[in-house]
């Protein structure tokens, strides 16, 4: 989740919140590439996921980030909460979870190379303090009193707003890791464009992702659980936005929607004032209980954005949000899966003729079950394998046409970054199938063994 957000000055009328949205347009040239990654830190003797303080933690792995490899701290209150270095951010999520959120970066030959850096780094100084990580989208056996809260203020109030508004927002917020990417847009309609196309084939990406079957000690009847966690959240800020695809949808209907979304806090002067269940409207106006007669900044805005919690999301940029956290070879194929879709325009158009005519009930139907059934999904008339297939060949061709070499110019494009999604396709297995298929087989029912097997 964000650390906070600064840099803007006060809003003075409406119009600001609209354009601090259309700030984020781009020349197609300039368009990159953001990754984010969690992982969940565990000790490598007990399997016991890692708290914040002592010799094997948290803050162990972040200070030794700091000094072994001259990241910069980000503190708050006394506390190191993340790292800051080159455009590239290590933040916690409130479990404990590690999180790469990556610089923007042109090419996804980067993107895996900056993956790699991190990756190795982490591995160095856990290797230190006896501390491994593992990439799943749901911790498999792990309790919600096993995995303390992080010291950060955001978390302390969502930690107790949760349970208010939804059943799972503990869950989501302790036990449960994502891979997500940030993209950018070149116009309004072209932000409307993509939207549209990230939130209708959202749960293709949730179910080739899928790696999260196991909850409690035991299988949970989903490939994603992760994705089912979203679903009994907080009605408010969660699911899949169906205004995105009435006529005239833009920058000032996700301004209406985020207005109409209940705040979480204010962030002055390092501290978190407490604005559980208020609203936004109420601040422009200067009747926000939690602060009366102070008016927001752009910061305050940008800050609330960051509490929206659909599938895709708008601020600067699209925020990809459907997928489970998962080993290496999908932490770079995720990225290359959305780029694909959404960085041509051929392969942006061909998306789009694609879902254009899902109706909200199919887009509702094909989460649920992608959530349930990974590749195995059926909604309505569509089958979720025949329509990943039609997907992963759009993104092929939409990488290929993008024609971005690396290896110094010896791999010719980005194409094989789906290497890992098209096994999938073949197969109709994705890893939450794997899992499963040893749990019941060589590991007897033994889940510990995921530890061993799984992490980085």
């Amino acid at each position: 989740m964000s650390i906070p957000q600064s840099g803007g000055g006060p809003i003075e009328h409406h119009d600001q919140l609209a354009q601090y949205l259309a700030d984020g347009c781009k020349p197609k040239a300039d368009w990159r590439i953001g990754t984010e990654h969690e992982k969940f830190g565990f000790c490598r003797d007990t399997l016991q996921p890692i708290p914040y303080e002592g010799a094997r933690s948290v803050k162990a792995v972040l200070e030794g980030l700091r000094d072994r490899f001259n990241w910069s701290p980000v503190m708050e209150g006394g506390n190191i909460i993340g790292l800051e270095k080159d455009g590239a951010n290590v933040s916690l999520e409130p479990g404990g979870q590690l999180e790469l959120s990556g610089a923007p970066l042109e090419t996804i030959h980067q993107t895996c190379d900056e993956v790699n850096e991190h990756l190795r780094q982490v591995r160095e100084v856990a290797d230190i303090i006896g501390v491994d990580f593992i990439g799943l989208g749901a911790a498999p056996i792990w309790k919600h009193e096993d995995m303390p809260l992080m010291p950060k203020g955001r978390y302390k109030l969502m930690d107790a707003y949760m349970q208010k508004v939804g059943t799972m927002g503990r869950t989501m917020m302790r036990r449960t890791c994502t891979v997500q990417v940030n993209l950018d847009f070149a116009s309004e309609a072209d932000m409307v464009q993509k939207m549209r196309v990230a939130i209708a084939l959202q749960p293709v990406a949730t179910a080739l992702f899928a790696n999260s079957p196991f909850i409690d000690g035991a299988p949970n009847g989903h490939k994603s659980w992760r994705s089912r966690v979203w679903r009994d959240l907080d009605p408010d800020r969660t699911g899949t936005v169906p205004f995105v695809f009435d006529d005239g949808f833009g920058f000032e209907a996700w301004v209406q929607y985020a207005l109409d979304v209940p705040m979480y806090f204010v962030y002055r002067d390092g501290t978190y004032h407490n604005a559980l269940g208020q609203s936004f409207r109420d601040f422009l106006k200067g009747v926000l209980p939690a602060l009366p007669g102070e008016k927001p900044t752009l910061s305050d805005w940008a800050d609330h954005l960051t509490t929206l919690f659909p599938e895709a999301r708008v601020k600067k940029f699209i925020e990809m949000r459907g997928a489970d956290g998962g080993p290496w070879r999908r932490l770079c194929a995720l990225p290359a899966f959305w780029v694909g879709l959404t960085y041509n325009q051929g392969a942006l158009d061909a998306a789009w003729d694609l879902c254009r005519g899902f109706d909200a009930e199919t887009r509702d139907e094909m989460r649920v079950q992608a959530s349930v059934r990974g590749l195995d999904a059926v909604a309505g008339k569509y089958k979720m394998i025949d329509l990943a297939r039609e997907v992963l060949a759009i993104s092929e061709a939409g990488l290929a046409a993008r024609a971005m070499p690396g290896a110094g110019g010896l791999v010719p494009d980005e194409t094989h970054f789906l290497n890992a999604l098209r096994d999938s396709v073949e197969t109709g297995q994705v890893p939450a199938d794997e899992l499963l298929e040893k749990y019941s087989g060589e590991w007897a029912g033994d889940l510990s063994r995921i530890y061993a097997e799984y992490s980085y």
